[in-house]
């Protein structure tokens, strides 16, 4: 997915959402015009983002972003787009935190305006380390980067994470908390494994995801800890740089009350799996940059918390990559831009590490 031409995931007109923008702003706005509406070629292989200027004398903000659920009609990734919760989260987060989370304006919960509900914020200039080609790859910003430089990126970016854990009451963000029984920990793995059955619905299940969900339950935490706020999506790919200083923090789909770990677990993974990507194509990446050990021990330093039972975190954070990657591939599948396999754990472009770490063999 990091190295191939980017999926299909809509069936969105541009030109017809431009003018149906138009037309909701003036509901909100009365004189208002939506101009230079653009898609990002980075946009999201989930949710999709559209970008443009409010044309009025005195705009609430100029420059937005407007965060649209997924097309329904174009295999979505997830089952579900509670953008109310998106919503919401953002404002917690801003409210009680010191993030740089962009401000938001309005909500539009009806989906006849632009086809699915929808929320717009303002729009925060700066740069957003690659997925497609990976920032660990030669060429891009941070790549080009000094050590110092990324150096000063990882710490203001495992700094977020921190002041999220511990600045957000947790029963301020009680509408996070995920249905079941058990503590926070049991219902998001619960979660995940109906993720998992609703991705393989009247498709090929995957032996190694499954086999995964097993050694979960082998290497589960005595103590998981109490919950907090998690952003979900926790990774540098979804921050905006001014420099190398975050200036705001994007993406909030995810976020549910779990152990501090998940986030940290999907951190330290999600920079791995650019990482094996990138030295599985004969480069040598940034094998120094967000590094295990020092993303444990930066975030005990800033929170006095250890990170405990990281191989479990890791590996469900590989775990839960997998499910996702697999429901992309069977969307690709389905606009036949790939042929499904006999074997879909092929499919999953990290099923390599996720294997080494069922074995036990990936963080030797």
């Amino acid at each position: 997915m990091a190295t191939a031409p980017r999926p299909r995931t809509t069936t969105r007109d541009p030109e017809e959402l431009t003018h149906r923008l138009t037309a909701w702003l003036a509901t909100r706005l009365p004189g208002a015009k939506a101009v230079d509406v653009t898609v990002p070629a980075s946009n999201g292989l989930s949710s999709e983002t559209l970008l443009f200027d409010i044309e009025h004398p005195e705009p609430p903000l100029r420059s937005c972003a407007l965060r649209l659920a997924a097309d329904p009609s174009a295999y979505t990734v997830f089952p579900v787009y509670d953008m109310v919760r998106q919503y919401r989260t953002m404002r917690t987060v801003a409210r009680r935190t010191d993030l740089p989370v962009p401000r938001v304006q309005w909500l539009e919960e009806d989906p006849g305006p632009l086809g699915a509900p929808f929320f717009v914020m303002e729009r925060v200039a700066g740069r957003v380390p690659p997925d497609v080609m990976p920032y660990t790859y030669e060429g891009n910003w941070l790549h080009a980067a000094s050590d110092a430089e990324r150096a000063h990126l990882e710490a203001a970016s495992i700094s977020l994470l921190a002041r999220l854990h511990d600045q957000v009451p947790v029963e301020e963000a009680e509408f996070l908390a995920l249905p079941g029984e058990g503590d926070a920990l049991r219902r998001h793995v619960t979660a995940q494994r109906a993720y998992y059955d609703w991705v393989v619905d009247g498709l090929a299940r995957s032996p190694l995801i499954e086999r995964s969900f097993d050694r979960l339950e082998e290497l589960w935490p005595r103590d998981p800890g109490p919950p907090v706020l998690n952003w979900g999506d926790a990774r540098i790919g979804n921050v905006v740089y001014d420099g190398f200083d975050p200036v705001a923090v994007l993406d909030w789909e995810m976020a549910a009350l779990a152990p501090r770990e998940v986030d940290l677990g999907w951190t330290v993974y999600l920079h791995r799996f650019f990482q094996d990507l990138t030295v599985a194509f004969g480069q040598r990446g940034l094998p120094d940059f967000l590094r295990r050990d020092r993303i444990e021990s930066r975030y005990a330093e800033l929170t006095g918390h250890t990170p405990r039972d990281m191989d479990f975190f890791t590996l469900y954070a590989a775990l839960r990559h997998a499910i996702v990657m697999l429901r992309i591939a069977y969307r690709q599948a389905h606009f036949g831009e790939v042929a499904v396999p006999e074997d879909p754990d092929t499919l999953i472009l990290h099923h390599g590490s996720l294997r080494a770490m069922v074995q036990g063999s990936y963080w030797d």
